[in-house]
């Protein structure tokens, strides 16, 4: 299994939550999604990992992943 973490600052809420854990899950390979509103960060653990299929994921959910 691989991790990647994202660093999401317009994460705020529930919603926010909700929203990008929903898209991210459905990204073929990814096994499990985590967002920490507090330090503003996606985690997602899979196996293989398309890094620009997950980030693509993000902003679909109406989020952008900060460099």
């Amino acid at each position: 299994m691989h991790t990647l973490t994202y660093k999401v600052p317009g994460v705020s809420c529930a919603h926010c939550q909700s929203a990008i854990t929903a898209e991210v899950s459905e990204v073929a390979g990814v096994a499990s999604v985590a967002v920490d509103l507090d330090r503003k960060l996606v985690t997602v653990t899979g196996d293989p990992l398309d890094e620009a299929a997950i980030v693509a994921a993000i902003d679909e959910a109406g989020y952008d992943v900060e460099a």
